[in-house]
């Protein structure tokens, strides 16, 4: 099989166990999906000083609190997650993504996109879906960039928070990422 091949056969796993482009029409998949976006950013505020500074300005935030990526060669991600606003989650996305170059591997994470203004949330819901890297400025907070970051002014639109990183992925690579809105 060939390199193209054998990471066709990766992505389409990858989406496959991702949960693919759409979220089942199962009301109670829908309730699990917030219960888990709700406590991820729970964790994630009660664990990560910046994350927790940057909750207290943000307008909502978007958590995806289960993404998994696999790849060799040629990689996939995907995972479903919700968007908090105001303390109710008003609409559902799914992330997916591809990748190609040299990387090996699989995991499982969760990330939280804390929309600073209304603008930044305005995007989101662009015709055609949200491309990561287009559009509105996008902070990615690591975690030693996000352990001394309480008290700075928060001057971005969106800041990104990666965490529950389960697995091994390795490799250099380009990387696209879309989010879309899906209708539980």
């Amino acid at each position: 099989m060939s390199r193209i091949g054998i990471g066709g056969v990766v992505l389409g796993a990858a989406l496959l166990l991702g949960g693919g482009a759409a979220l089942a029409a199962d009301a109670g998949k829908a309730a699990k999906l917030d219960r888990d976006g709700r406590a991820a950013v729970s964790r994630l505020t009660s664990a990560n000083p910046g994350a927790k500074a940057v909750s207290g300005k943000a307008v909502a935030v978007l958590v995806f609190p289960n993404i998994t990526k696999a790849g060799l060669m040629v990689g996939g991600q995907s995972g479903d997650g919700v968007l908090i606003k105001g303390g109710k989650t008003v609409a559902y996305y799914n992330t997916s993504g591809a990748s190609y170059g040299l990387q090996a591997g699989a995991q499982q994470f969760g990330y939280a996109m804390f929309f600073m203004n209304e603008g930044a949330l305005k995007q989101l819901n662009k015709t055609g879906g949200f491309e990561v890297g287009a559009g509105p400025s996008i902070v990615v907070m690591d975690e030693a960039m996000a352990k001394t970051t309480t008290s700075i002014t928060y001057d971005k639109d969106i800041y990104a928070f990666i965490f529950s990183q389960k697995g091994l992925m390795g490799g250099l690579g380009l990387q696209g990422n879309k989010i879309t809105r899906i209708k539980p």
